[in-house]
């Protein structure tokens, strides 16, 4: 058993994990990653990247169906199964050797094993159930991720009823596939086998899927994932799952109960957060619910002690994760600016017309007390959008009418999640209306629509 001592020592290599380790490692501080599996965490290896490439797969396909509209011809159009899925690893690997690399060059030990909390500044790394590493550390991360949630009574099997994990490496494509919840991830896995031809039902419980979207945006992506032929049961309960040969999903709504067959379900309600057996209790470490709770800074209720990304809670996004490593690495090296801004983070659904947005929805502006004004614009006067056909969707921009301050920002269309950059920075900034719309946008691109519809709010938008 080796003794370790570092200057800071963070539990799990996900996104946020190993991007705290860099930043530590930049400000000077020696620091150490305990990982028992792959670097990159679940985002890397089974989570946004290799989703996303079986997204551009079905994205391609989906266009190439429409290629005589493009002067291009083709003939006996078809597509491998097993070779998308292939594509998919093979880029989740080149990734993760990236973080391995940047593990080295920034001079971090990664310590293979469960690391588990022994103390306030001490805690045990173990494999195998055996403890082959003790570590002091002067600061300590949890960043310990979290893993996906089921519904009471139904236990997934992963053969029948599966997660995201199994919905990415299936050996065959399934005929039919019940996705149970509308969010981005049910969503995405929607999208990209309803393209290759699954049968594919959404059961969602909320009124509309993508329930913290805003609601008018949600049905525009509602309406085109529908008419591609995907099915969607809103204000829909499962009751219950049965898994044999195919499985069978029990749903209530206010039409009555039946039951959604197909031959695998995708479980696809949300996460919680992996806390247990991280020996929270023996430093005196407060978790909720499931989730560590901390401050701005990323700080647990004891002293030297952070926890980051989806194992301290909402929102539970790669990105965020990421930001809170940066900020908890530069409050442990004294030189934190500020503390993480909850209500500045873009949030991204990659399925194809793409949903991005940022800060309010309509209704919670409202709900808040705020005047509003809201600005508008469809991609289908837009030049760009002609040009590359894709014309669907729009821009959807709130302001607070008293001073123009920009509240939320939402888009549905091509390129939305790259498009939201511009907003969240505008957010950030506490940008106007006037601000939005004064800015020179280059023409002919997607993201004159932003202008257009900042300009919209306020009766000055060109073409419209």
């Amino acid at each position: 058993m080796s003794e370790r001592q570092y200057d800071v020592t963070v539990i799990g290599g996900g996104p946020g994990g190993y991007v705290a380790a860099i930043r530590a490692a930049q400000l000077g501080m020696k620091v150490g990653l305990v990982e028992a599996d792959r670097l990159g965490g679940i985002c890397l290896n089974w989570g946004c990247i290799p989703s996303k490439a079986l997204l551009k797969s079905a994205e391609l396909y989906n266009t190439m169906k429409r290629s005589d509209e493009f002067g291009i011809s083709h003939k006996d159009l078809s597509y491998d199964f097993t070779k998308i899925i292939k594509r998919s690893r093979d880029v989740s690997e080149r990734i993760t050797k990236g973080v391995e690399f940047l593990m080295k060059k920034n001079k971090i030990d990664v310590v293979k094993g469960y690391g588990k909390l022994t103390g306030k500044n001490t805690l045990s790394v173990s494999n195998d159930g055996k403890v082959t590493d003790t570590i002091k550390s002067k600061a300590i991360v949890l960043a310990t991720g979290a893993r996906p949630r089921s519904i009471p009574g139904v236990e997934i099997d992963r053969k029948k009823i599966i997660t995201s994990t199994e919905a990415m490496t299936l050996k065959e494509q399934p005929k039919s596939m019940a996705i149970i919840g509308g969010g981005a991830i049910g969503i995405e896995f929607a999208y990209f086998y309803n393209a290759i031809g699954t049968k594919v039902t959404v059961v969602e419980m909320m009124p509309g899927i993508l329930p913290l979207e805003d609601r008018e945006m949600t049905k525009l992506v509602e309406s085109s994932l529908k008419k591609s032929g995907i099915e969607i049961l809103t204000r829909t309960k499962v009751e219950g799952v049965k898994a044999g040969n195919d499985v069978e999903v029990m749903v209530s709504s206010e039409e009555g109960t039946k039951t959604v067959k197909a031959e695998v379900a995708l479980m696809a309600i949300g996460v919680q957060g992996n806390s247990e057996n991280l020996g929270l209790e023996a430093a005196g470490v407060k978790a909720e619910k499931g989730f560590i709770k901390v401050d701005e800074f990323g700080r647990t209720n004891v002293q030297g002690i952070y926890a980051i990304g989806d194992v301290s809670g909402p929102p539970l996004l790669a990105h965020v994760a990421s930001h809170e490593g940066i900020v908890a690495a530069e409050h442990i090296a004294g030189k934190a600016k500020h503390g993480l801004d909850r209500s500045v983070f873009p949030s991204c659904t990659y399925c194809q017309p793409q949903v991005a947005s940022v800060g309010m929805t309509e209704e919670a502006a409202t709900k808040a007390g705020y005047k509003v004004r809201i600005g508008k614009f469809p991609f289908r006067p837009l030049g760009k959008a002609l040009a590359i056909g894709e014309t669907e969707g729009q821009v959807k921009l709130i302001f607070d009418e008293k001073y123009g301050e920009l509240l939320g920002a939402h888009i549905v269309g091509s390129e939305a999640t790259e498009m939201i950059a511009e907003l969240v920075t505008a957010k950030a900034l506490e940008t106007t209306y006037e601000e939005l719309w004064r800015t020179m946008h280059a023409h002919p691109t997607l993201s004159e629509a932003v202008m257009e519809a900042a300009g919209n709010a306020y009766g000055v938008a060109i073409h419209l």
